[in-house]
């Protein structure tokens, strides 16, 4: 009796990597001195993309006298009940949060514990989330913003990378549906959040990026968006030697802020990729006195 051959099956293909982490990988051959915050940049990366997979588009549509009274007044248009938050997911989002900044000791293992501890109690994360959101965003007006314990004192920058999966879904959904290209202020139309970096364009407009939900809004290319001065004269900018990437730093407010120059770039910004490559600049920044 023969024997039966049965064809071999085709090996899977591999599955291509984002365009972020393929510029990570070669930015560590260039710049191997980053490399411990590239391999925790990666990680962040990679677990993000995978929660967001998940998450689906919500449908938002808020009311136009609502929408156009909330720009007016600079606050944001994202209310926590828009976010399409589904627990299950938003909890393995925070311990995987963690975990990565436990492995990468940006967080200590005894506060590492805490946060999953949180993550797992059903009752509390909730309106600890929500309490959060809602104060650092603006939504409602300004608040305090609630104090982080005193034994989880990264517990706000681990919520912020948690959710960003989430509130990238609910930018994504706004822009679609709404008009924020009056938006003149200096914190995200979107979840008020700070800008975390900016873009020169090619035509040479700037667009501040925020560092929570990552939407983009345009801005005076010399006005500081953490103070408004707009006194030119009391920016102090300056760039790599290739003139890729600059720095605005506001003489008034002491703070600043990285930019990626497009205008002779060989690709668009990549906020994960650019923030890393740029560290050198932070300390130059705050060798001159500023602050991020």
């Amino acid at each position: 009796m023969s024997e039966r051959h049965h064809p071999e099956r085709p090996p899977r293909p591999t599955r291509a990597e984002p365009r972020e982490i393929l510029e990570l990988r070669q930015l560590k051959t260039a710049q191997p001195e980053l490399a411990a915050a590239i391999d925790m940049q990666i990680d962040l990366v990679d677990a993000q993309r995978r929660v967001q997979a998940r998450v689906p588009l919500p449908w938002i549509q808020p009311d136009a006298q609502w929408l156009a009274a909330q720009q007016a007044a600079g606050r944001p248009a994202v209310r926590f009940a828009d976010i399409p938050l589904e627990w299950t997911d938003f909890r393995l989002s925070m311990r995987q949060t963690a975990d990565i900044l436990c492995r990468h000791e940006a967080i200590d293992r005894v506060e590492h514990q805490k946060i999953l501890t949180l993550a797992r109690d059903g009752d509390a994360l909730p309106p600890i989330v929500q309490d959060w959101y809602t104060a650092t965003s603006g939504v409602d007006g300004p608040k305090a913003a609630p104090e982080p314990p005193a034994d989880m004192p990264n517990l706000p920058q681990v919520l912020a990378l948690a959710i960003k999966p989430f509130l990238l879904r609910s930018a994504e959904a706004l822009m679609q549906r709404a008009d924020f290209s009056q938006w003149s202020f200096g914190h995200c139309p979107f979840c008020g959040w700070e800008p975390d970096f900016a873009a020169v364009t090619p035509n040479g407009d700037r667009r501040l990026i925020c560092g929570r939900c990552a939407a983009q809004w345009s801005y005076g290319a010399y006005t500081c968006p953490f103070c408004a001065n707009d006194d030119r004269q009391q920016i102090t900018s300056f760039a790599t030697r290739d003139g890729r990437y600059r720095v605005y730093a506001c003489d008034v407010c002491r703070r600043y802020l990285k930019a990626y120059d497009g205008r002779n770039a060989p690709r668009p910004v990549l906020v994960a990729v650019d923030a890393i490559a740029t560290l050198p600049l932070d300390a130059a920044a705050m060798q001159r006195g500023y602050v991020g």
